[in-house]
């Protein structure tokens, strides 16, 4: 059931998500530091019903999406910006009739679009942890900022599911061979190399957020004056010294010619990729694959987040991924038994029935207010 409008209603600061208007900003503010603020069915809700009412609210001039620190200020519980999705909510309907699981793709993914299509300027501070959820809560906004603490990723195949939340329109839009690296490697970078490769807009240090944010609130209008007034030039990027092995290495869309090309090559770094790969689902790094693939053909996101609905119903019920995340978050033993277990014994025939379109009844749509979006 929807929620009323949070913006119209008191706020409760024990809710997963604070959403309210302050000095003319929408401010979205993920609240659940224990799971660092991972989303949940509930809050995706919440903001989207916030985002819809700010729509139409000449007050609301610009919006701005960040995370509370722990209340009662352990770093351990503060160090992220949003982890993913829950994905132990995920995984129990899986393991039963994954209604509840198509549910929750579906109102997310639907915030998703929203944020991409919304007219009013958004500003994501990227700070700290940015993964799964994270990256579709994030990469849609105008303005994304990093920081030294950021730590980006998109882990997917390493439980036995896909680069989703707009992944296969994002990551194949990156330079070069980043995105296939990203995609089925599941490797974390960092704030400078966000800023190499376009992931972030602007980079500045963490202990400047504050008075950043401040002054957004005092002139909202000047929002790209306030975050390059703030931005400092960051450090090197790794990511960038790396990227002529990342296109030489991940040329190819076919999964086994990346891996052979990973072992024919004697550098340390070729090898260290190669043992990560070794580690990963081979289903899913072969989705991953073909989602960029296709998804880099979409004409629009609407289609991609269509997409990657079909991808997400296919896959939860598929083994890898309810073992994956029983090696991951469940038992954390990170000993998952892939089925099939190489990458050669994943046929072509099965990864075409995994991007089979769905029925008419149960193909994602956007939010019935964006159908022309």
């Amino acid at each position: 059931m929807m929620a009323a409008p949070t913006h119209q209603r008191e706020m409760d600061m024990t809710d997963p998500v604070l959403t309210f208007i302050e000095n003319g900003v929408g401010r979205i503010r993920l609240n659940r530091p224990r799971a660092i603020h991972a989303l949940t069915p509930e809050m995706c809700v919440a903001i989207i019903d916030a985002l819809l009412g700010w729509a139409k609210d000449d007050s609301v001039v610009a919006v701005m999406i960040d995370h509370l620190p722990a209340p009662d200020g352990d770093p351990k519980l503060s160090r992220g910006f949003c982890a993913g999705g829950d994905i132990a909510l995920i995984a129990r309907s899986a393991a039963a009739d994954g209604v509840e699981a198509e549910r929750f793709f579906s109102v997310e993914y639907r915030m998703n679009h929203l944020l991409f299509v919304y007219e009013k300027p958004i500003v994501a501070f990227m700070d700290g942890i940015v993964m799964g959820g994270g990256v579709g809560l994030s990469l849609p906004a105008r303005y994304r900022v990093a920081t030294e603490r950021t730590s980006f990723a998109m882990p997917e195949t390493g439980i036995g599911l896909f680069p989703d939340v707009g992944g296969g329109w994002y990551l194949p839009r990156l330079p070069g061979r980043t995105g296939a690296w990203l995609a089925t490697t599941g490797a974390r970078i960092d704030g400078a190399d966000c800023i190499a490769v376009g992931i972030a807009t602007h980079y500045m240090p963490s202990e400047a957020l504050d008075a950043v944010k401040a002054r957004i609130l005092t002139d909202p209008f000047d929002l790209t004056l306030v975050l390059d007034a703030a931005s400092i030039q960051p450090p090197p990027s790794k990511l960038q010294a790396a990227r002529a092995d990342i296109d030489r290495l991940f040329a190819s869309d076919k999964a086994e010619e990346i891996v052979a090309a990973l072992e024919a090559d004697s550098g340390e770094w070729a090898r260290k990729q190669a043992s990560i790969l070794r580690t990963k689902s081979p289903q899913t790094i072969k989705v991953a694959l073909r989602q960029l693939v296709e998804g880099a053909a979409k004409p629009s996101f609407a289609d991609n987040m269509a997409m990657e609905f079909g991808l997400a119903c296919a896959v939860i019920r598929r083994p890898d991924f309810v073992e994956g995340v029983r090696a991951v978050i469940f038992d954390k033993d990170n000993a998952p038994r892939w089925t099939p277990a190489t990458l050669e014994e994943v046929r072509d025939e099965m990864i075409d029935a995994i991007f089979a379109p769905l029925p008419p009844d149960r193909q994602w749509t956007p939010l019935p207010q964006l159908a022309d979006a």
